[in-house]
């Protein structure tokens, strides 16, 4: 299965996410033009026109400021200029129509193919992630394990720590019964390997319901005496969770819907992947 690489050199300098926020901006206009051209955008009808030009870039990056510093709508529709209603009419519509997820699975198999590896994982890493949650937030739950009240995320990802599938649910679901779904979706996408997860993963009840979906869920230990043991390439994940942590919507759930939820996750690998690929062309043009 090998372990987890990255073919571009990074950077000597700190990582700064605004810096490369054009990167995210250019790639979401590039998946909106083509969603218009295959039909899979409807032209919106109404008294006033679409946003576009400048105003659509600057919507873009309201929506991920508020993903990345965890602002709220109004107060990114205020430094904007642009009315918080629009900028979150744009987030709900664009999530609806799927823009998201079909954006992340475009850059996600162009980096695996710009790593050498094929479009399609063949093995994935399953684990779960529990954060606060707000009153508001459409789901709540006391994680026992971890005295948490909040909302579960559970996520399947591939070797380079990308995510496939994912899900969110109540923090007191147990980790065997919160990951079924993300295997349906898994299932749903033509996957059939094995699935990588903590022992939290072990019971004849998830393993049957795997079985059904043609996936193989293999637990596997990744601690001894109270430390983190590398195995096989099941610390991908923790790397993936790492990572949303930089984006501060996510430390504090307060969305109202799961799709939301979800979409604001692609959001944070959509926006890495978008870095990933503009360095890798950069240095591409420079050798």
């Amino acid at each position: 299965m090998g372990t987890a690489v990255r073919p571009a050199s990074t950077t000597p300098t700190s990582w700064d996410a605004f810096s490369d926020v054009d990167a995210f901006v250019d790639e979401v206009l590039v998946e909106l033009t083509a969603m218009a051209a295959d039909g899979s955008r409807p032209t919106r009808s109404g008294p006033k026109p679409a946003v576009a030009g400048a105003a659509l870039r600057k919507a873009i990056m309201g929506i991920w400021c508020v993903c990345f510093c965890g602002m709220q709508w109004r107060a990114v529709g205020h430094l904007s200029g642009i009315p918080f209603g629009t900028l979150y009419s744009l987030f709900a519509r664009w999530t609806r129509l799927g823009l998201w997820r079909r954006l992340l699975d475009r850059l996600r198999r162009t980096w695996r193919l710009a790593c050498g590896d094929t479009a399609e994982p063949s093995a994935v890493v399953i684990d779960s992630r529990t954060c606060p949650s707000a009153p508001s937030c459409f789901a709540r739950g006391v994680d026992g394990g971890k005295k948490i009240c909040g909302v579960k995320v559970s996520i399947a990802v591939e070797k380079y720590g990308l995510p496939l599938a994912l899900d969110a649910t109540p923090a007191n679901v147990h980790d065997t019964t919160g990951i079924v779904p993300v295997l349906r979706q898994l299932a749903g996408r033509g996957f059939q390997g094995p699935a990588i997860g903590d022992l939290g993963y072990r019971g004849e009840r998830l393993a049957e319901a795997a079985a059904s979906l043609g996936i193989t869920v293999r637990p596997i230990a990744r601690g001894r005496d109270g430390m983190f043991i590398p195995t096989e390439i099941a610390w991908v994940v923790e790397r993936s969770f790492a990572w949303m942590s930089r984006y501060r919507r996510l430390n504090t759930i307060v969305e109202r819907t799961k799709e939301h939820l979800v979409a604001f996750v692609e959001i944070v690998f959509i926006s890495i992947l978008s870095r990933r690929l503009r360095r890798l062309t950069t240095q591409a043009v420079s050798a």
